[in-house]
This record gives C-alpha cells, structure tokens and sequence, in this order.
C-alpha cells in the first residue's frame, strides 16, 4: 500500500496550525490547539503497531510527516518530536523482541504525553552520563534529584523519560532510565523565552525525589558508549527525526522563495525575479542543498526500521545527517532570506521566523564537536592517550 502523508497530516490540519503559528511565536505561547488536534487525529501513536491501537508506521514514514508537519510550525513539530522519540525507542525495543515499553505504546494511544528529559546543563556526556541523582527505592524503583533543561512539551507532558546515575547499589555506577509522573516533586519552570522555537515551550525541569515504580525503570546500564537498546533507540530515533524537522523547515523556505522570485519583479527589466540569473542561481543552489537530504533520512530511517546492522558505523551515520540537515537548512534558510529581500527581515514574516527558528538545530546533540569527534574517530581510529 502507498503511503500517503496527507492522510494523517491533511492539508486542512496543516493550514490551521500555520495559521496559529505566527501567534505562538510572537506570544510565546505553547501550541495547545495543535496538540489537540494532533491527538484527535492520532498523531501521537503513529509508531505504535496496529495490535497495540497505533497506525503502525515505521520511522520512515513519521519522518516524512515530520518534514510536512515542520513546514507549517517547526516549534509545533520540534515539539512533537520529543513525544514521537519515546514512541519511537518503544518501536525499536518491539521490533527486536525487547519488552519493558509497551506502557509507552498503551499510553500513546491513550492520549498521554511524553517528554524526554534527558539534558542537563554542562553535560556534554549527554546519553552516557547523568548529573541526575538515581536512589534505589529497595523494591526496583527509584527516585531522581537533579535539573533536567530544554524539556519540551513542559506545560502538557504527563510522562517524562529520564536519566540518573545510580551511585549507591552494589554494581554502581549504573546509568538508570526510568519514567516519572508529573508530581509535586517535579518543578518547571516558566523560563523559556527565546530567540526562536518559542512554542516548544522547553522549560527548565527540577526533580526533587521524583519517583519511578519499578514497572517504570526500563533499563540500568553501566555509563559511557553502549550497545544497550535504549542508547540506540533514543540516539537513532531522535537524530533522524531531528533531522526531519530542520529539513521540512528548509523545504518551506525554498517554497517561499520561488513564490517571491515569481511575484516580486524588476524596476529595471519589468521581468519577474524568477527570471534573474542570480536569482535563478541562488534557488537552485538552494534546492541542491536541500535536495540530498530527504533520501538520506529515508534510507537511515528504513535501516532501523529493518534492523540493518551498520555496528560502530551506526553512531557516525546518525550524528553526520543530523549535521548535514542543520547545516543545510541554515544555509537554505539564509538565502531564502536574500532572495525575498528586505521584507523577509520584519518580523512579521514567515522567513524571519523561520531564520530564527533554524538556528536551534546547532544546539541539539549531536552539535558540530561531537558530529565531527564521532566522524574523525570512525575514519582515523579513537585519539590516542
């Protein structure tokens, strides 16, 4: 059967959440309309199978939504992201037989919420380490203290995935990831005021002894590079589909500069700029940037899908097309800006939002230190001590 993307995002869905987007962004607001109307549609349990209530869809195919739907609100879809991560390292364990997140599924297609509390500030380790303090209950759960930072989804989420390190049982050090409800014990705070991806709404999260039962503890591992599932779930799950959105935010700018190339046209020649050869010159250049991407989220996306085993290559592969996608739609959004001219440069524009917005992706792991560390390690061997 084709997949068809305006099935679960119609062009209906996707004009009234543009439409509401310039609004979020210039109130800071969180998108809550779009989020209710993603959930009526399903949005939320796409990648949970058919037996368990979902749509069924591999991560290639919510890959290609997340470029539709970053091309209407890239806040609203970066969003979304963080909750379609979970589902999407659920997928990852169910696909090699690996129990222990079907409540993820089940609650997905329930209408919960989850977020992915897994940065903190200063922690370049990121997946491998945790300032996040994890003390075992003596019963199999355990309690987390410590600040967790860019938790999106703050003000919805009704489960956040999270990390903490376990440093008092007798295998300690242990990495533990873990699910934990929204309680009194968990603070956000409202201190998300930014230069661009205001909807997110990625607030800063304290912990204070939030409890994890231990039907909700997913994995203890030990810290540091692992061929563990839930590391490859959440670091291939959540690159590609990173990747995803700053690609659809490119799509969207390449659009909106053919239409202003069509529109606009010369007091000199009378002709329209679509007929400029520099004009000409920088869409196609454009369009050859952004053209190379989609096929290499798809092809990534369908390996995991189809349990490819790429080994220590994996890592490098995931981290070089998050790059690459946030290279190239910053480039593909700066000339996007040059070909609508000085009117792009109000705010009131859809391209300044979209500048604005495109510049989040060098702060998402894997930034470019880490992106190239993993690349040279992978050609050249490891640093040596």
């Amino acid at each position: 059967m084709t997949f068809d993307p305006a099935a679960f995002l119609p062009d209906a869905l996707l004009e009234r959440i543009r439409e509401r987007a310039p609004i979020h962004d210039r109130e800071n607001t969180f998108p809550q309309q779009d989020l209710d109307e993603l959930r009526t549609a399903g949005y939320l349990s796409i990648l949970v199978p058919r037996e368990r209530g979902g749509a069924g869809l591999g991560l290639a195919e919510a890959a290609i939504l997340q470029q539709r739907l970053a091309g209407a609100a890239p806040a609203t879809a970066l969003a979304i992201n963080m909750h379609l991560v979970w589902t999407g390292v659920a997928k990852v364990f169910s696909d090699r037989g690996v129990p222990g997140l079907e409540f993820v599924q089940d609650g997905a297609v329930a209408g919960e919420v989850f977020a992915f509390g897994i940065s903190e500030g200063g922690n370049d380790l990121v997946l491998f380490g945790s300032d996040t303090a994890a003390v075992p209950d003596g019963d199999g759960g355990y309690s987390f203290t410590g600040t967790k930072i860019f938790t999106s989804l703050a003000p919805v989420w009704t489960r956040l995935g999270l990390h903490g390190l376990d440093t008092t049982s007798p295998d300690a050090p242990k990495l533990v990831f873990a699910f934990v409800e929204r309680t009194d014990a968990v603070t956000t705070s409202d201190d998300w005021d930014t230069l661009g991806m205001r909807g997110t709404q990625s607030r800063t999260t304290r912990l204070n002894g939030a409890v994890s039962d231990a039907a909700h503890v997913v994995r203890r591992i030990d810290p540091g590079p692992s061929p563990d599932p839930i590391v490859f779930g959440i670091f291939s799950v959540f690159e590609i589909l990173l990747a995803s959105v700053y690609t659809g935010i490119a799509r969207r700018a390449l659009e909106l500069a053919v239409a202003t190339a069509q529109k606009r046209h010369s007091k000199k020649t009378g002709l329209a700029y679509s007929q400029d050869p520099d004009i000409r010159w920088r869409i196609a250049d454009m369009a050859i940037a952004y053209d190379a991407l989609p096929p290499q989220i798809a092809a990534l996306a369908r390996d995991v899908d189809e349990r490819v085993d790429h080994g220590a290559r994996w890592f490098p592969q995931l981290s070089g097309v998050k790059h690459r996608a946030i290279t190239m739609a910053k480039h593909v959004v700066d000339e996007a800006m040059l070909v609508a001219g000085g009117g792009s440069y109000f705010s009131a524009n859809e391209l300044s939002r979209l500048y604005r917005d495109v510049l989040a992706g060098a702060f998402h792991p894997s930034d470019p230190e880490s992106a190239h560390s993993t690349a040279a390690s992978a050609w050249l061997g490891p640093l040596e001590s």
